[in-house]
C-alpha cells in the first residue's frame, strides 16, 4: 500500500505582504514619512504647493498594516501635522481648505484599512477551509491504512499463520493509535502553528506515517 503522505501547511505569516508580516517596521516607516513630509512642508515657502497631500502615503501604509481604525487615527495624525504647519508658518486656512485636506486623508485611511481587514479575514477563511480539506484527506488515508492492515491480518490468520496475523494486527492497531494521537495533538496546537511559520506541524505526522502497513497481497498464501 502507498504510505500516507503528510501535506505541508502554508501559514498566513509566510503569505502576508511585508507590512502585515512586520507591522512594527511598517509603523516605523510611516513615522519617518510623517516627519519627513512635515519638514518638507515647513521648508517650502509657497503654501499653495500641495505638499500636505503626501501624507496620504504614510496614512495608507498604516491602514494597510493595522486596519481601518489605525488608518483613521493616522489620518487624524496627518491633520494634526497640518495644523502644526499652519501654526508655525502663520497660515490661515479656510474651512474649505481644511475640508479639502481632511476628507482625502480620512477617507484613504478608512477605506484602505477596511480593505486590508477584509483581505485578512478572507485569507483566514481560506486557510481554515484548506485545513478542513486536509483533515478530511488525512482521515480517509488513515481509514485506508487501518482497513488494509486488518485485511492483511485476516488473510494471514485464515492461511493458518496465526502468529504472523496477530503481529500484523498489533502493528496496525499501534499505527492507528499513533496517527490519531498525532492528529489530536495537531488540532490542539493549530493556532500556534498559524502564528509560528518556522515550525512545520505535519513533520510529526509525516514521520509517523513512514511506517508501512503490510499489503493485503503480501499476506495471501
Amino acid at each position: 500500500m502507498t504510505p500516507i503522505r503528510g501535506a505541508r501547511r502554508r501559514t498566513d505569516r509566510g503569505a502576508d505582504p511585508w507590512f502585515r508580516a512586520r507591522p512594527g517596521l511598517a509603523m516605523a516607516l510611516a513615522a519617518v514619512l510623517f516627519v519627513a513630509i512635515l519638514l518638507l512642508r515647513l521648508v517650502t515657502d509657497n503654501p499653495l504647493d500641495a505638499v500636505s497631500m503626501l501624507y496620504i502615503f504614510p496614512v495608507a501604509l498604516v491602514g494597510m498594516s493595522r486596519g481601518r481604525w489605525a488608518g483613521l487615527v493616522a489620518g487624524v495624525v496627518a491633520l494634526g501635522l497640518v495644523d502644526i504647519w499652519t501654526f508655525v508658518d502663520g497660515i490661515d486656512l479656510s474651512p474649505l481648505g481644511w475640508l479639502c485636506r481632511a476628507l482625502p486623508l480620512l477617507l484613504v485611511g478608512a477605506l484602505v484599512g477596511d480593505a486590508s481587514d477584509r483581505l485578512q479575514r478572507a485569507a483566514s477563511m481560506h486557510e481554515a477551509h484548506a485545513l478542513a480539506l486536509q483533515r478530511h484527506r488525512e482521515a480517509v488515508e488513515i481509514n485506508d491504512s487501518l482497513v488494509q492492515g486488518m485485511s492483511a491480518a485476516k488473510w494471514s490468520i485464515e492461511a493458518g499463520r496465526t502468529e504472523a496475523g496477530l503481529q500484523v494486527l498489533g502493528e496496525t492497531v499501534q499505527l492507528g493509535h499513533r496517527l490519531v494521537s498525532d492528529l489530536i495533538r495537531e488540532a490542539g496546537t493549530a493556532d500556534l502553528v498559524v502564528l509560528d511559520a518556522r515550525r512545520d506541524p505535519s513533520d510529526t505526522v509525516a514521520s509517523s506515517r513512514r511506517t508501512n502497513v503490510p499489503r493485503v497481497d503480501d499476506a495471501r498464501p
